[in-house]
């Protein structure tokens, strides 16, 4: 019997999750199952993989083939790494207690990975709204000073038709007059 460790698919239309499960490989994918090993939430930021390793190392250890895509969830909890490393202690290459603190050095590095990148997610979210409030708040002065703008247009619209009206005899009037004047002066000593 050929045993693969795959993926079976819950949920409901666009909303997914998956169960990591241990099953023959001609049953159907959401059919029968020999164990169930873990979970694989992929809707979260970042993913949320729940996976007991152990039982995956022994899957594998008893010639379990896993799929493309469990195969990229057993390496990103290190169930590879640790079969890898058990496959190195059966043929005398390393020591257990050389795999174990191999592991263990691994696994916290990954950890710490994972939370780098969690904090930069949640950053860049918090970025993301203080950008959003900047922009709202340039929009927001932008609005205001046009409404300042049409109150002052409005006030200067409604003093200039209150102020009192004066007319004003045109300069251009008294100019040839004054010229006419002036013109006769000049004329009248040349006689």
């Amino acid at each position: 019997m050929s045993v693969k460790i795959r993926l079976q698919r819950h949920g409901r239309s666009k909303a997914p999750f998956y169960h990591v499960v241990v099953a023959d490989s001609r049953a159907p994918r959401d059919g029968k199952f020999i164990e169930k090993i873990g979970s694989y939430l992929p809707q979260t930021q970042p993913a949320t993989i729940d996976l007991d390793v152990n039982r995956a190392v022994y899957w594998l250890n008893n010639g379990a083939q896993p799929t493309d895509t469990c195969r990229a969830l057993l390496s990103y909890k290190g169930a590879l790494l640790k079969h890898h490393l058990e496959m190195g202690v059966a043929k005398g290459a390393i020591t257990q207690e050389q795999a174990d603190a191999k592991f263990e050095t691994w696994v916290s590095d990954k950890a710490n990975k994972v939370e780098q990148h969690k904090s930069r997610v949640n950053m860049s979210a918090k970025d993301q709204a203080a950008a959003k409030l900047a922009d709202e708040a340039k929009a927001n002065a932008a609005r205001a000073e046009k409404i300042a703008a049409k109150l002052a247009a409005a006030e200067a619209a409604i003093a200039a038709a209150n102020a009192p009206v004066v007319e004003e005899v045109p300069a251009t009037e008294e100019a040839p007059a004054a010229e006419e004047a002036a013109a006769e002066a000049t004329e009248t000593p040349a006689e």
